[in-house]
């Protein structure tokens, strides 16, 4: 039987979100019904209210989850009712062209679940991601719950569902930071911070942090960063070299998504080095480079998609490095917040204040 639960909706561009009754079907063949413990504030959802990702309002906001399986559908046998799980918005499909060639990461046709979640009267929502779990519970596809230790803590583990996963992947699969690399992080937000957790967890030897905002350095330097650098007291490019013996770094991570900072990241690179492109761009954004910079200098420039995780082997992976004590997630949480304080979170992101918060149900 449908249930009606609470949830945060946003109905048109750029107007504040609302916290609205909406309408959760029992799950079809394939899906799950989750009961949602935590979900972070991330700026993709950010991105939705603002229809910077497309005009499908109303959006059922939140995509960064834990919580426990409710109920599932016919066929559902990889999960089962009790499971804790982390939620997440790339399950792949086993069949395209990407994972019949063993690379199921980049997986063309991920699945979401196939009803609809909608207002009480009958309009469809659009979920975020094709999760919406800024809500008491959501309908998913079962590949979008992965079951991982209950012994975490929802607040924290939900994180993984997006913005730390992206910036962990970023530096140990995208960029395959390896022991005794030098990376540099340009944008130490969730993402950039995420991106120097993984890259001391890889055992770079040098971590490098660039932002603008004294605030964020200090916190760089938390999560493994060495150095900081502040890019408005100078040449971030000639200041990453110094600290790299003047060649730059092996692995450059821009976590902004602005064309000047990808550039910087690009000269900032030793020659044959990598630069990870993990900051999600405006579409009407474009870069400009010298072909034979491109070319003399060797090395890859790589977008990163979700950190190229691979979500059934890198969620249970980490959460078991995080209850050994191994990665520090906790450090993320700013502060816990309930659903009707969602529009005020988002002013607080906007500001820098928060790294992120944490709405618990």
């Amino acid at each position: 039987m449908a249930q009606e639960v609470r949830g945060v909706v946003a109905r048109s561009k750029g107007a504040p979100v609302t916290v609205e009754k909406i309408v959760v079907p029992d799950p079809g063949p394939g899906e799950t019904v989750v009961r949602v413990q935590a979900c972070g504030v991330c700026h993709t959802d950010l991105h939705y209210r603002e229809g910077a990702i497309n005009d499908e309002f109303p959006f059922l906001l939140g995509h960064e989850a834990a919580g426990l399986v409710e109920s599932v559908g016919e066929g559902v046998t990889e999960i089962q009712p009790g499971d804790f799980v982390i939620l997440n918005w790339r399950a792949v499909c086993g069949e395209c062209r990407a994972c019949r060639r063993g690379r199921p990461w980049y997986c063309f046709d991920t699945h979401n679940a196939k009803q609809k979640m909608t207002l009480t009267d009958g309009t469809d929502l659009s979920p975020a991601l094709g999760i919406g779990a800024f809500a008491e519970k959501t309908l998913v596809a079962s590949g979008q719950a992965t079951k991982v230790n209950p012994a975490a803590k929802p607040e924290t583990a939900g994180l993984l569902g997006c913005g730390v996963m992206a910036g962990l992947g970023a530096a140990m699969l995208t960029g395959n930071v390896q022991r005794g690399d030098t990376v540099a992080v340009f944008g130490c937000g969730g993402v950039g911070d995420a991106a120097i957790a993984g890259a001391r967890l890889a055992g770079a030897r040098t971590v490098i942090a660039v932002d603008l905002d004294e605030r964020k350095l200090a916190l760089a330097k938390e999560f493994g960063a060495t150095h900081t650098v502040n890019a408005g007291e100078g040449d971030p490019v000639e200041a990453v070299r110094e600290l790299t013996d003047g060649f730059g770094a092996d692995v450059c991570i821009e976590a902004v998504g602005r064309p000047e900072v990808m550039q910087q990241a690009f000269f900032a690179r030793d020659l044959a080095g990598t630069l990870v492109q993990v900051g999600v761009p405006d579409p009407s954004m474009t870069i400009e480079l010298p072909m034979i910079e491109f070319f003399g200098r060797g090395g890859a420039l790589k977008p990163s998609w979700y950190g190229d995780c691979l979500l059934s082997r890198d969620f249970p992976m980490l959460i078991d490095l995080y209850l050994q004590g191994r990665l520090d997630l906790d450090r993320f949480v700013t502060e816990t917040i309930s659903l009707d304080d969602v529009e005020e979170a988002f002013d607080k992101m906007e500001r820098g204040e928060v790294l992120r918060s944490v709405v618990t149900i």
